[in-house]
């Protein structure tokens, strides 16, 4: 599993419990698939954008803030080896 999806699934993880929303909760929310959400949490999904927009969206955030979680040492910051 690549750590920065870990990292996000965990930040969404966090997000999700400190709200007290389950994952059913946060899928009817965001318009997405329950097992998805779970699969996100654990780091094994590579989300699309808006599928990003659509979680920080249930989640009340804005999708920068969901990727801040991320930081600049990430392998996605532009000029560290991610794509621009």
């Amino acid at each position: 599993m690549d750590p920065d999806l870990v990292t996000l699934g965990r930040w969404i993880r966090d997000q999700r419990q400190q709200q007290g929303l389950t994952q059913e909760e946060l899928a009817f929310r965001s318009g997405l698939h329950r097992t998805y959400v779970g699969s996100v949490e654990r780091g094994e999904r590579n989300l699309s954008v808006l599928n990003i927009i659509r979680l920080a969206r249930a989640l009340g955030v804005q999708p920068a803030e969901l990727l801040q979680c991320l930081g600049p040492e990430s392998a996605v910051a532009v000029g560290q080896g991610g794509e621009p």
